[in-house]
């Protein structure tokens, strides 16, 4: 068994041995009295080896080779950071299909913080958003499960299943006394990324749920959209990027650049030259300068803090709502073979001010939180048209019930989304403004 010991680690240096040597760089030195060949210590080298030994000899069931280096490798990438995983063929699949915008499942952003799942964020219009997860939720246990333990991979296929089954989270919540057990059915999640809608007064709203390869081209078609209902009269738009998990970097660059016509938008910092990129912005400025507002919250995080902290940088939006994530980091998928990869990080991304968003986020100029709202009790005064015999304003009747149904909507948006409500109060103000 020494022997094989020794095969393991003569393997293992040699593989090390050869990639140095492939690069020119196969250089035997001493650390700290330690044997090291480009600062990879043997020493270490060979506990590993005895670590492997023994599992192989010791563990109370049978444990193949493969499976205790995959293992190994999912430490390595582990103990890195919370974002940086292996992504074994099935995992590897998932990704590919999730950038597409359809995939199964319940519906949430998830990472890992202190050996539980986080939401990051649940997406719009799936299980979980309709279960009431919420953004900030720890899952600290999948059906009998304990997520202790567990691999961000192994949580993420246990979430997954067959659509119609359910799944109990029993979660952790910031201002709960107890655990809570909230049952999720699981679907077919189909990801609409761009949603559009006209608001009041020739405003319009766009929401992007999540960056994908076709954010970009999604966005430019809602806007023509939303042009074509107002007869191109569009006087502002809200951006909504809440409880936005972010997703490919490219398409918050594409958005980002939708509303500037120059400078940078983003760029990253890494070890390799690879990682090291400039986005900057071409000339056209898709609404010609209207005003935007872009609500965000604890949930907008990476791609949408991108756009955010652009907009903010270059003052072409007032930001609204809640400090964002913090999610500064860039993960590169790096294939292994034809069907494994590593999700890496390589890079730091920067607002065009120099600015890393890393465990900070961004701070919105008007920070707003999401309360609800009830119309309250007032005593009624009497105003003119309650006096007898008072005049009456016949040029002013229809414009009267134009108000009143305006002011029944603005009442109705008060009580369901009250950051939303505020941000059209503040294109109004605007709006008013840019006319003076």
């Amino acid at each position: 068994m020494k022997d094989k010991t020794r095969n393991i680690l003569v393997l293992l240096i040699g593989i090390v041995l050869g990639v140095s040597l492939a690069l020119g760089q196969g250089v035997w030195a001493k650390k700290d009295g330690a044997a090291t060949m480009d600062g990879i210590p043997v020493k270490e080298l060979r506990i590993f080896t005895d670590v492997f030994n023994k599992i192989k000899n010791d563990y109370v069931e049978p444990v193949d080779d493969s499976t205790l280096l995959q293992n190994a490798i999912r430490g390595m990438l582990t103990g890195l950071d919370p974002h940086s995983t292996y992504l074994d063929p099935e995992g590897y699949k998932e990704l590919q299909v999730g950038t597409t915008g359809e995939f199964g499942g319940l519906g949430i952003e998830v990472g890992m913080e202190d050996g539980f799942v986080k939401v990051i964020s649940p997406i719009d219009d799936t299980p979980a958003q309709r279960a009431g997860v919420k953004s900030g939720d720890l899952v600290i246990r999948l059906d009998d499960t304990p997520v202790k333990g567990l691999t961000l991979s192994e949580a993420v296929k246990i979430m997954r299943g067959k659509p119609g089954s359910d799944i109990i989270l029993t979660i952790v919540r910031d201002g709960q006394d107890k655990p809570l057990k909230i049952t999720v059915t699981r679907d077919v999640i189909k990801i609409q990324s761009v949603k559009s809608k006209v608001l009041e007064e020739k405003f319009g709203y766009l929401r992007i749920t999540s960056f994908q390869s076709k954010t970009g081209e999604n966005l430019f078609k809602e806007i023509r959209k939303i042009k074509k209902d107002l007869k191109g009269d569009m006087k502002g738009l809200v951006l909504d990027l809440r409880n936005n998990p972010g997703g490919v970097l490219s398409a918050a660059v594409e958005v980002s650049d939708a509303f500037l016509t120059d400078g940078l938008i983003v760029y990253t910092e890494g070890r390799d030259n690879s990682a090291k990129m400039k986005f900057t912005a071409t000339p056209n400025d898709v609404l010609d300068g209207k005003p935007v507002v872009v609500l965000v919250n604890g949930g907008s995080a990476s791609a949408s803090e991108i756009v955010a902290g652009a907009l903010q940088d270059h003052n072409r939006a007032i930001i609204m709502g809640t400090r964002t994530f913090g999610k500064g980091s860039v993960q590169t998928i790096l294939p292994v073979n034809s069907d494994a990869a590593l999700k890496l990080t390589t890079a730091r991304y920067f607002t065009p001010s120099g600015r890393s968003i890393q465990a900070e986020g961004i701070v919105p100029h008007i920070e707003l939180e999401n309360v609800t709202v009830s119309k309250a009790e007032s005593f009624e005064r009497v105003k003119e048209a309650d006096l007898a015999g008072h005049l009456e304003n016949n040029k002013g009747k229809d414009d009267k019930k134009s108000k009143d149904k305006d002011k029944e909507k603005e009442e109705s948006l008060a009580a369901t989304d009250y950051q939303l409500y505020e941000a059209v109060n503040l294109l109004k103000a605007m709006s008013i403004m840019a006319k003076r």
